[in-house]
């Protein structure tokens, strides 16, 4: 797996960067605090998410910004995936806003599913990958510092050996819970065999033929009371259905009597209604006369051709619908010409007042925009005045402006730089102020190391022997080195005093060059304000003469707009006069029509009366109809009557009480017996209840008896099932815990091997013979002589060492294991020359070189540190600009050249 590309938004102190990552070893490189570890956290943080990194996202985030982007292109097993995630800012809280993850054939989006697929992809989780492949900086002693115990899950996990603890305790817990379900099915075959035995001695089969001799008996007696109870039954019906045939014929006799009264009391009260039928309809004759009046006297009122008889009396009959109809007609056409008159003059008038309003409204708008123009003729005169007072004022400041810049040509007539150079110079000044600085930072934190050194091996020598072993000092490579120690702090500490100085002047040099800057970039505003102040003359002189044309096109223009609104207004009074002469004749229309609604509404009159007439008519026929339907009715009663009284006298006779009594007498015995036999069939049914429950219950229980011993035969089944099962977990959960010590064993051999020849590499010496690491993961570094030591005795540089020898065999282990089919990430070596001075700086440059001759495809390395820079197949520089307080990122062309540069100490 290769990292090929890593592109930046707003991350940590990259506002926008973007870097391509090749084979070899890449070096970036840079002052601390530029921003160099950033690029790597980056890396890991598209992988894993932020929850890998020890941040949370508003630390991701540059600082002032609201939204962040991470774009991660990598290679892995031939194929190019890509990861891309985004950051925003919701009121107080940072969220990942967009996670996606684009391969061959694979679309991933979500945070928790790209990180779960990078996972698998890798074969390795966050954690991980820091251990493997990824030493952070600062963690350089975290595995030699870790208890055995930790050390011992960080590497099992690395080697996927804590599957095989997983699949044990799996197999385990799978043993248990096969042990405690054969327990369980133990117990209930036991349980099973007692209730079997339970059932058998009761001799159900015997009981249930017992059960059904008195359940047969019980129902004989049950059916022969019922047949007496239906006998009895019957008797009763018998004497009910005489009794109550007597009942409805006394019933049906008090119901004629009523039928007789209410029939006479009908006819009598309908007589009563035909006198009264024969007062209305003389009623209804008198109101005829009098409406046959007041319609002679409305005809009178209304001109109605044929009318009138011999002696000019009107004759109401004479005034049919077909006279009033054409009257009527007659109306209506006149009414639809007036109306037509009046609608023409109507229109006359509205036009004539339209055009008059129009007219004047014209004139009203022509005299507006005449004063309008007049008033921007003021307004445009005046912005010519202006226009020319401010073409004099520029004229004046332009006279002050080139005063200024022939003052400031005059600071580029002597050197060091002309106008234009200013800006290359300071950061030539710049460069080597930085130049300078790093190399007195270099310098001084390795005079503190080598304090460091010398103040731990006069402490040993003070002491006499060591504190963690006791053995002797005296001899020890340590205490041999106090002389040396003195001698380089001697030099480092003049180096210092040296650099100081060179310190001290390039910022003065830089203060000078900064000036220069400021002259140059002053002189650069004053000609563009120059050619600004020339622009704004050429301008107000354009406008003066504009505006003052502006004015007088507006002035000729307002004295024709005057003229053309006074012959609007003479046309507006003319068309105002005719409109008042329309007006006059919708009048007059308008009082014709109320005269056709006048003589239409007489119409309607005689029309009504006419019409009350003839429905008084049809009313007193109404009346005449309904005295003979009741004259009919009255009749059919009477019929009806005698009817009545002749069924009265027939019924009368038919009443037999001799029968109606025997009747009473047998209702009387058959009642009583059918109250007592009930309480009989009740406890008769009830044994027959309790016996049938009884032998419901011998069946239920030979039933029961028969699945149980169904139920005894699968659970015997079962816990032979569960032995066998049993066994079988057994023999896989040795077997888990017999491979994983076997497979520790080997990767524990094979890691140790690897760990001394990595070590014996980068640590070559007199001093020391081997290390060892035992099946515990406890880590032991043997002297020449046989004295063994913990890691934790050794000096800061060599412990430093040691950890990325381990560190290094872990990842040869990893890798050789793999065997190609996953190729191991990059390794990452984070400022990894920390604790280590300039000697065993050099061995992890060798530590580099021996794991790039083993295959390693790509090792990216954070340092400042020049000889890992001279190392470099590829080097990266970061800088922070002190202004904007924003990283960038750049490639170096050559990095062999890079190296060979003379620094800071030549």
């Amino acid at each position: 797996m290769r990292f090929e590309r890593i592109r930046l938004r707003n991350f940590k102190p990259y506002a926008d960067a973007e870097l391509d990552l090749r084979d070899g070893v890449t070096v970036i490189h840079g002052l601390n605090g530029s921003g160099k570890s950033s690029l790597l956290e980056a890396c890991f943080f598209a992988l894993y998410g932020a929850n890998a990194l020890d941040e949370t996202l508003d630390d991701i985030v540059t600082t002032g910004e609201d939204e962040a982007e991470v774009d991660l292109q990598f290679a892995h097993e031939g194929e190019t995936f890509n990861i891309r995630r985004e950051l925003r800012r919701s009121g107080d809280r940072i969220g990942t806003t967009i996670c996606t993850l684009e391969g061959p054939d694979v679309a991933v989006d979500g945070a928790t599913d790209v990180r779960a697929f990078v996972t698998d992809l890798l074969r390795m989780d966050a954690e991980a990958f820091v251990n493997c492949a990824y030493v952070r900086q600062g963690e350089v002693n975290k595995l030699i510092n870790a208890t055995p115990a930790q050390r011992q899950d960080t590497i099992d996990d690395l080697l996927q050996l804590g599957k095989l603890e997983e699949y044990r305790e799996r197999a385990g817990q799978a043993r248990l819970g096969v042990e405690d379900v054969r327990s369980e099915r133990k117990g209930a075959l036991a349980k099973l065999d007692s209730q079997i035995e339970a059932k058998e001695d009761a001799d159900l089969h015997a009981r249930l033929n017992e059960l059904e001799t008195k359940l047969a008996d019980v129902d004989s007696d049950i059916e022969r009371f019922e047949e007496q109870k239906a006998r009895a039954e019957e008797t009763l019906a018998e004497a009910e259905e005489v009794l109550d045939s007597h009942e409805e014929t006394k019933a049906t006799l008090d119901d004629l009597d009523g039928d007789i009264a209410d029939l006479r009391e009908t006819i009598e009260s309908d007589e009563k209604e035909r006198d009264e039928l024969r007062s209305e309809i003389v009623d209804r004759r008198d109101r005829i006369d009098e409406l046959e009046r007041e319609l002679e006297s409305a005809a009178e009122k209304t001109d109605l051709e044929g009318a009138t008889g011999a002696d000019d009396a009107v004759d109401a009959a004479a005034v049919d619908a077909d006279v009033l109809d054409a009257r009527r007609e007659s109306l209506n056409e006149r009414e639809e010409a007036v109306r037509e008159e009046l609608t023409d003059a109507r229109r006359r008038e509205t036009m004539l007042s339209n055009q008059a309003e129009k007219l004047a409204e014209r004139a009203d708008e022509l005299e507006t925009r005449a004063e309008e123009l007049r008033e921007r003729a003021s307004e445009a005169e005046s912005t010519a005045n202006d226009a020319e007072s401010r073409a004099e004022e520029r004229s004046a400041e332009l006279a002050e402006l080139d005063d200024e810049i022939d003052a400031l040509r005059e600071r580029f007539d002597d050197p060091p730089v002309a106008v234009g150079e200013a800006t290359a110079h300071r950061e030539s000044v710049q460069a080597s102020l930085r130049e300078t600085r790093e190399s007195l930072a270099t310098k001084r934190a390795e005079l503190e190391s080598a304090r460091e050194r010398l103040e731990e091996a006069e402490a040993l020598r003070a002491a006499g022997k060591c504190p963690e072993c006791g053995q002797p000092v005296d001899g020890s490579p340590h205490v041999d080195a106090i002389g040396e120690h003195e001698a380089e702090i001697a030099d480092l500490e003049a180096d210092i005093d040296d650099l100081e100085a060179e310190v001290d002047e390039r910022e003065a040099a830089l203060e000078t060059a900064e000036s220069l800057v400021d002259a140059e970039s002053r002189l650069g505003n004053l000609r563009e304000k120059r050619t600004l102040i020339e622009s704004s003359i050429e301008d107000a002189r354009e406008t003066l003469r504009e505006r003052r044309e502006e004015a007088e096109s507006a002035r000729e223009e307002a004295d024709e707009l005057d003229a053309q609104a006074e012959e609007k207004r003479e046309a507006a009074e003319t068309q105002s006069a005719a409109a008042e002469d329309a007006e006059a004749d919708v009048q007059s229309l308008e009082g014709d029509l109320d005269e056709i609604e006048t003589e239409r509404e007489r119409l309607d009159r005689v029309e009504a009366l006419r019409s009350a007439i003839d429905e008084a008519d049809s009313e007193i026929d109404r009346l005449r109809e309904r005295r003979q339907t009741i004259a009919e009715q009255n009749d059919e009663r009477r019929e009806y009557l005698q009817e009545k009284r002749e069924r009265r006298e027939e019924l009368a006779d038919a009443v037999d009480e001799e029968r109606v009594e025997t009747a009473k007498a047998n209702k009387a015995d058959a009642e009583e017996y059918l109250a007592n036999v009930p309480e009989k069939l009740d406890e008769l049914r009830g044994q027959r209840d309790a016996l049938q429950n009884d032998i419901g219950g011998v069946k239920t229980s030979l039933t029961e008896l028969e699945s149980l011993r169904e139920d005894r035969a699968e659970i015997a089944a079962k816990v032979e099932a569960l032995d066998s099962v049993h066994e079988e977990i057994s023999t896989l959960e040795s077997t888990y815990s017999d491979l994983r010590a076997e497979l520790r064993r080997r990767n524990v051999e094979t890691l140790e091997r690897m760990l001394n020849e990595t070590f014996d590499l980068v640590y070559a010496n007199d001093a020391y013979s081997r290390i060892r690491l035992d099946d515990e993961y406890e880590l032991t570094v043997f002297q020449k002589d046989g004295t063994a030591l913990d890691p934790e005795q050794l000096s800061g540089g060599e412990r430093a060492l040691f950890n990325l020898s381990l560190r290094c065999a872990i990842y040869r282990l990893l890798a050789e294991g793999i065997e190609g089919s996953a190729p191991m990430p990059p390794l990452i070596l984070d400022e990894p020359t920390v604790f280590l001075d300039s000697g065993h700086v050099s061995r992890l440059v060798d530590l580099v070189e021996e794991m790039r001759r083993l295959g390693v495809a790509q090792i990216l390395i954070v340092s400042h540190d020049d000889d890992l820079v001279a190392a470099a197949d590829d080097l990266v520089t970061v800088e922070k600009d002190p202004t904007s307080n924003r990283s960038s990122v750049d490639r170096v062309a050559d990095a062999s050249l890079a190296a060979i540069e003379p620094s800071a100490d030549d």
